[in-house]
């Protein structure tokens, strides 16, 4: 089977260097200071760039991008509804919380942003894992309440497209949730979490489970527990992984870039972001923090290898996915090769900047996957 690529819409702001501010970051960790004008400038996540982006994956073959949600980012509903008439083929995967919109509202939205886009949207259902972040939103559930919530948040989003469903649970009582027109074809939902209350939540409800970047063999640890539990639901899923990838015509060249990066961090702007990532509720986050905690304050980029070309740097300045496959166009589509053994068949990547980051991909690493039968 080959593998599904996509790329991401950079909605916190973008730039050449390892840019924060979105994940429970604080807006303006990681972000550079120089000089507007110079090759380090920020670019702001205006509507003309974030289009410049989408045109640029849809040029490119990718399938779709992955739109995050948070107070750091520009609303992704909003945002993707205004890319609509940027794109002809383009698949947006929204992001957002159960806990800030009702089920039966989010049905409505889906099936309508479906008919607009003629079958072009994708779900990213996040169950949430920052206190403050949560807080700001009225949201002050536990985790295990959270997923919970979550659990009966998709019964009812699911239901209300089949029409006339009632539903009576802990967070949600409605009667005859249904919307004009059941979208078509259904969005995919993608659902991604590490913790013991994720995982059964994942195989009831998850057309796609997503992880971030671990080791391959973390990796199929978790993959072998998902799908466990979606074989007691009498369900089979997808599984896909969100990295950011830095890929060079040679090796040397793209570790002398990601080294570049690390050069270009201030060392108080990594503990900020990790005092602000400490605080997570996300079992996810930690174990992506985990990942680089014994190189926290290298200043060699190699030092932040944590396996074979999987690069731990990202994570140092940025929430959620912390990791990169960092290497030259071949090593890059042999570590995607071993990931898609694993289970893998969807790879969310991006790269700073992300419209020069995803032609090299495109025309360094898809050409070597298309030759090995990877991609079609």
């Amino acid at each position: 089977m080959s593998i599904s690529t996509h790329w991401f819409l950079p909605t916190t702001g973008d730039g050449r260097t390892l840019v924060g501010g979105g994940h429970s970051v604080p807006r303006g960790i990681g972000v550079p200071t120089a000089d507007v004008g110079t090759a380090a400038a920020f670019r702001e996540p205006d509507i003309e760039y974030l289009a410049q982006v989408a045109r640029t994956a849809e040029l490119l073959g990718f399938e779709g991008v992955l739109t995050p949600t948070g107070t750091w980012c520009e609303d992704a509903w909003l945002t993707t509804a205004a890319l609509l008439r940027e794109t002809e083929r383009l698949k947006f995967l929204v992001a957002f919380r159960p806990g800030a919109i009702a089920p039966t509202l989010a049905a409505q939205m889906a099936a309508t942003f479906q008919r607009h886009s003629r079958g072009r949207l994708l779900l990213n259902v996040v169950t949430g894992g920052e206190p403050d972040e949560q807080a700001r939103f009225g949201d002050r559930l536990t985790a295990a309440e959270r997923y919970a919530r979550t659990d009966e948040f998709l019964s009812v989003l699911r239901g209300a497209w089949q029409g006339g469903f009632d539903f009576s649970g802990d967070y949600y009582d409605v009667v005859d949730a249904r919307t004009r027109q059941a979208p078509d074809p259904l969005p995919r939902l993608y659902f991604g979490g590490s913790s013991a209350p994720a995982g059964p939540v994942a195989a009831r409800h998850a057309d796609v489970y997503l992880t971030w970047g671990e080791p391959p063999a973390q990796v199929a640890e978790k993959l072998d527990w998902v799908r466990g539990l979606a074989k007691e639901e009498g369900r089979e899923l997808r599984f896909g992984i969100r990295l950011h990838v830095l890929t060079r015509d040679t090796s040397e060249r793209a570790w002398a870039e990601a080294q570049t990066l690390i050069d270009g961090l201030d060392p108080a702007h990594i503990e900020q972001a990790q005092a602000a990532l400490a605080k997570s509720e996300s079992v996810g986050q930690q174990r992506m923090r985990e990942l680089h905690a014994g190189a926290r304050h290298a200043r060699d980029a190699r030092a932040l290898e944590i396996s074979p070309g999987l690069w731990a740097g990202v994570g140092l300045v940025r929430g959620g996915a912390g990791t990169a496959l960092v290497g030259s166009h071949a090593e890059v589509a042999s570590l995607i090769e071993e990931y898609h053994a694993l289970g893998i068949d969807e790879f969310i990547l991006s790269g700073y900047p992300h419209v020069e980051e995803a032609y090299w991909f495109a025309e360094g690493v898809r050409p070597i996957l298309q030759k090995r039968g990877v991609v079609s």
